[in-house]
């Protein structure tokens, strides 16, 4: 049986509370909601199947509306972090047992704070900027430079990669990439073309252009990224559009490891970045220009990220230093755009930016993901795309265990069983594959099948 549903409470509708509540929804979570802003209220009463009470966070009267004492969880995401943390202690003397809250300050991440997560009653503190900095940092440390999410214990990883005109893999359908190319087992496991996103099939084809996520054995990602066409050994000079709390600690994370280049606009900012960071140029100047990205060396550059307030500027210049540095230099460079609105990510990705990332999604799937524990052994969602990667344990019973991949019905342009593990061992899922009762699985679907899927491989 699906996971089973909790009784939850949300302070906040905007930004991370917005996306939190229409997923928890859709995942059968009995949701309550307080929101003071009316608009914000109107807003959800449309799209949300919640139940939405207009208030303030810190009113007992909002809280005793809500029914406090019947809930499971707290979850504050507004964003005033004073607020969050008295939900917190609040939500502790209603004897709330799971809480969770946004708050933007690290100090209470450190071990040695003068107040630390436990004495604020939090059981899980959510960070959107120290999210999607660790993410990009962990992205710049693989070898290959690519967008890598690992699973299976590791002994797996899905890879996004960019399919050009001259890829091996353009113009060729699903069903002929596995017999064509034998010699290694990956799977092709999810698509971003214009603004969609593909749960392919065997009559899909590869189009240059494509944003493609394929699943292989970690020993195999060499040979996979030559198949695709993608150089590796990648250098890293990085270049960074923006000095807000993402840009400032991007460059902190990795200063002692690549020669960065910081650009922001404001230079009352950038002379405080020049007494924060040490290692690290930083340049005063529109990095939505391209005389700034020229005269800050451009052409010299392997990565730039784009991590500015604004949506547009971050895919646009994305484009522009790309299309730039392909006019005048053999060098190829790599784009890392911060996005902020969900609908324009696959958008960017078509665009050009090779990897897109939204912090309030990354939040939100943190969230998920400690809520799922127990039910969902792993949850990931791809980059520039509306796609999971869960992992899960067949249950004696469940649908998928009666017959093989191929005669399992309702999976077709919604689900892809991508790997199963049986006595340790994992293997990349085919037609043939009979799935048993206990073993593990990799599933693939688009975010609003996930309760589909559950619903195959748990009893």
């Amino acid at each position: 049986m699906p996971q089973k549903s909790a009784n939850i409470l949300l302070l906040g509708l905007g930004g991370v509370g917005y996306h939190l509540a229409k997923r928890l929804t859709h995942e059968g979570h009995a949701l309550t909601a307080i929101e003071t802003d009316s608009d914000l209220i109107k807003q959800a009463d449309g799209e949300i199947d919640a139940r939405l009470i207009r208030g303030d966070g810190m009113s007992f009267a909002s809280w005793e509306e809500a029914g406090a004492r019947d809930m499971d969880y707290l979850i504050a995401v507004t964003d005033n972090d004073a607020v969050n943390i008295l939900a917190s202690l609040l939500a502790d003397r209603y004897g709330i047992p799971q809480k969770i809250a946004r708050v933007r300050s690290l100090d209470v991440l450190k071990p040695d704070a003068l107040l630390t997560a436990a004495d604020l009653k939090l059981d899980l503190v959510i960070r959107p900027e120290e999210l999607a900095a660790k993410e990009i940092a962990r992205l710049l440390k693989l070898r290959t430079g690519n967008a890598v999410i690992d699973i299976a214990d590791g002994r797996m990883q899905v890879t996004a990669a960019r399919i050009h005109a001259q890829s091996a893999l353009a113009g060729t359908k699903l069903k002929d990439v596995s017999c064509e190319y034998d010699d290694f087992y990956f799977r092709i496991v999810s698509i971003a073309r214009g603004i969609n996103t593909i749960i392919p099939g065997g009559e899909d084809e590869i189009l240059p252009g494509d944003h493609i996520y394929v699943l292989a054995y970690t020993r195999d990602q060499s040979r996979l990224l030559d198949l695709i066409g993608e150089p590796q050994d990648r250098r890293h000079r990085i270049m960074i559009i923006g000095g807000g709390l993402v840009g400032l600690r991007v460059a902190e994370l990795l200063e002692d490891s690549f020669p960065i280049k910081l650009v922001e606009r404001d230079a009352r900012r950038a002379e405080e970045l020049s007494y924060l960071l040490d290692h690290t140029e930083i340049l005063n100047g529109d990095g939505s220009h391209v005389d700034t990205l020229k005269r800050a060396g451009l052409q010299d550059m392997d990565v730039i990220i784009t991590v500015t307030g604004d949506n547009e500027t971050n895919i646009m210049t994305s484009v522009l230093a790309k299309h730039l540095i392909q006019d005048g230099s053999t060098n190829k460079v790599r784009t890392i755009a911060l996005v902020q609105r969900e609908a324009y990510l696959v958008l960017a990705s078509t665009m050009g930016s090779d990897i897109v990332l939204n912090k309030k999604l990354m939040a939100v799937n943190k969230i998920l993901k400690y809520i799922r524990r127990g039910q969902l052994l792993s949850v990931a969602q791809l980059y520039g795309c509306d796609t999971e990667v869960v992992e899960l344990i067949a249950e004696e019973g469940a649908p998928i265990t009666h017959k093989a991949l191929f005669e399992v019905g309702g999976m077709q342009g919604k689900i892809i069983i991508g790997a199963v593990c049986r006595s340790g061992d994992w293997e990349i899922a085919t037609g043939d594959t009979h799935v048993q009762a206990g073993d593990k699985i990799i599933g693939i679907c688009k975010s609003h099948y996930l309760r589909d899927l559950q619903a195959l491989i748990l009893s």
